[in-house]
């Protein structure tokens, strides 16, 4: 291992600390101010099945996506969370409806969008917001525990 590959494996595993120490005190927060959040999630099929991604901070499964920022259209937040995420470049996205729930104790509107692929894209994960991809077939998904709004897109009994 190089000093510079040694670095960096060091600095992401301080990138997942400070995410796995800040987004339970961010759930609180929430919980204590209730605020309107609208975000964007993108559901990847390649054929039949689903690119489910997980977080250093979070025991479920969810979408390529996150905060929507003032001024930028849902799309737009999309396509920007898929590149941050997972180094997926720009792809024509197909809108999929939003919904609204209370998930980490916040008042949420997310935008759901598709991206349907012919093959596996190469993903670039950033090894400290994401640290794993799973490419679930339609026989698994019913497997994993996914986030509330991933639950919502899928048509799950969402618990809150």
């Amino acid at each position: 291992m190089t000093a510079s590959s040694t670095v960096a494996a060091l600095s992401d595993a301080v990138w997942r600390m400070v995410f796995r120490l800040g987004f339970p005190l961010a759930r609180a927060w929430w919980h204590l101010r209730r605020p309107d959040h609208e975000g964007a999630l993108v559901a990847i099929y390649v054929g039949q099945s689903l690119l489910l991604l997980k977080s250093s901070y979070r025991a479920e499964w969810g979408f390529p996506g996150g905060s929507i920022r003032a001024g930028e259209t849902p799309a737009a937040a999309a396509l920007r969370e898929m590149e941050e995420e997972i180094g997926l470049p720009s792809h024509p996205l197909l809108p999929a409806g939003s919904v609204a729930g209370q998930w980490d104790g916040r008042r949420d509107r997310v935008h759901f969008f598709e991206l349907r692929l012919d093959c596996e894209p190469e993903l670039r994960l950033d090894n400290r917001e994401i640290v794993a991809a799973h490419l679930a077939s339609p026989e698994e998904l019913h497997a994993f525990a996914v986030t509330g709004a991933v639950a919502a897109y899928l048509g799950r009994e969402v618990c809150v």
